[in-house]
């Protein structure tokens, strides 16, 4: 059995600087990093700083987050989130939606497309309850109308199986649109839908480590790719209780995610 590739998420610690998610990349274990640019804070110098460290310290870079779509006329940040994430040589770009008019998500995400054409990027549509994308449905009547090889949808487990996804589901994408996953684990009862504020607890404190929870991850796992890189996207305030050193907290994701994963095999 082909063995997995893990990258650390940068959800995983959200109070993390970029040079600090690069440096527990690093020290634990896993085969790539995950970074989060946030426009406040991000600048030209941030770039140069963190594609700098990451080549010194061996780190590749599996995604950069988060490029969010939102109402009103296309926001110049995510274009230059996709010329960030290609200077970084982050394979990956985790694109999200608000905006309720799907006819403009698509061609917002299609000008995000375009824009990594050549740069080695993929743009990857994440889907969720919490946003406008709701489930893999909608998300692939997306990508189906979306022109270009730097397309990609991305998978998350939670919310895969708090839309009602199914491993069919996942068994049916097509094949060249998958660039990687972010799988965890969580409780098997689901927060109410009509509950925002409790569906997005749900997404940043209460997600577990792999096989620890309720969610169909061995269907989940199964029905993708055996190359597919898998960003481990346990964003839990247990974990951020139980490990504060930021260095430890990356160790013990990729000890759990290593066990269950070697665990199958």
């Amino acid at each position: 059995m082909t063995r997995r590739l893990i990258s650390l998420a940068a959800g995983i610690m959200p109070e993390a600087t970029p040079a600090q998610l690069i440096e527990c990349a690093a020290a634990s274990g896993f085969d790539f990093g995950g970074m989060w640019a946030e426009r406040d804070t991000w600048t030209p110098a941030t770039t140069r700083a963190i594609r700098a460290q990451a080549a010194d310290a061996g780190v590749e870079l599996l995604d950069l987050e988060v490029a969010w779509i939102m109402p009103g006329a296309p926001d110049p940040w995510l274009t230059e989130l996709v010329d960030i994430a290609a200077e970084l040589g982050a394979r990956n770009l985790l694109c999200v939606s608000s905006d309720p008019d799907i006819a403009a998500t698509t061609a917002k995400f299609q000008a995000l497309v375009d824009r990594a054409k050549g740069t080695g990027v993929r743009v990857n549509l994440e889907f969720g309850i919490f946003t406008e994308v709701k489930t893999i449905h909608m998300a692939r009547t997306i990508l189906d109308a979306v022109e270009g090889e730097a397309k990609a949808l991305l998978v998350d487990t939670l919310h895969w199986s708090r839309s009602g996804g199914t491993a069919a589901d996942l068994a049916a994408i097509p094949r060249e649109w998958l660039s990687y996953c972010q799988p965890c684990d969580a409780p098997a009862d689901p927060p109410d839908t009509a509950d925002f504020d409790a569906i997005i607890d749900d997404a940043i404190n209460r997600r577990m480590p792999l096989g620890h929870g309720g969610l169909a991850l061995a269907a989940m796992v199964d029905a993708l790719p055996d190359h597919l890189p898998l960003a481990i996207e346990e964003r839990s305030a247990a974990l951020r209780d139980a490990f504060p050193d930021l260095a430890e907290r990356a160790r013990q994701v990729a000890r759990t995610s290593r066990a269950w994963l070697d665990g199958r095999g």
